[in-house]
């Protein structure tokens, strides 16, 4: 599967969440078993861990690897992830091929993980509000996303394909509903949190 993905800064974050909670809020109405969210958008903290070869192997050549541990905030819930991101298939965006399963001990994980030669490159921490919906035919999760280390709040709207053919096509869906949220497409950027937390973490 191909994460097809958009990423942009956001100016007004109140009120993109409360016409991102319509959305929800349509969506759950429709189909509330198959979409399976909140409407007032699932509040998480995450805590990456992004892990590479000693040489910096997967991030020269574009790929992720990352050990994702979520708290639910509304729940309690816990969960581990562990994600493969391969190179961009699409350079504008940054759209990648992705894998990713769930873990039951997130502990184990990471000894596997260094067992096999990888190591930790950096830790990133997040707090996040997602909104699960439908739009174009497609079913797409907005995440409003803070960066503890990093100024304003950004926004990624994700859908997946299955063929890197309809990436420019769930690409531009992507974007009417950025519009549609009053993102501009000057506001739209590709820069990892990685790289901006590296930055920051410099200064």
């Amino acid at each position: 599967m191909i994460e097809a993905e958009l990423k942009a800064r956001v100016h007004a974050p109140e009120a993109v969440a409360r016409a991102l909670s319509e959305r929800a809020l349509n969506a759950r109405a429709l189909s509330e078993r198959a979409l399976g969210d909140r409407a007032e958008g699932r509040v998480e903290t995450y805590q990456d861990t992004y892990y590479d070869r000693p040489d910096g192997g997967l991030r020269a050549r574009d790929e992720e690897l990352r050990l994702r541990f979520v708290v639910d905030r509304g729940t309690g819930d816990r969960r581990t992830l562990l994600t493969f991101k391969g190179a961009a298939v699409d350079e504008a965006s940054g759209s990648k091929p992705e894998f990713e399963t769930r873990l039951e001990d997130s502990q184990a994980a990471h000894a596997i993980l260094e067992h096999l030669g990888y190591v930790p490159a950096i830790v990133v921490k997040k707090r996040c509000r997602s909104y699960a919906f439908e739009a174009y035919g497609r079913r797409m999760l907005a995440t409003l996303v803070r960066v503890p280390e990093l100024e304003g709040t950004f926004l990624e709207i994700e859908t997946m394909v299955e063929e890197e053919t309809d990436v420019t096509a769930a690409l531009g869906a992507i974007r009417t509903v950025l519009a549609e949220l009053g993102i501009a497409p000057e506001d739209l950027t590709r820069e990892l949190y990685t790289d901006a937390v590296r930055a920051a973490r410099r200064m």
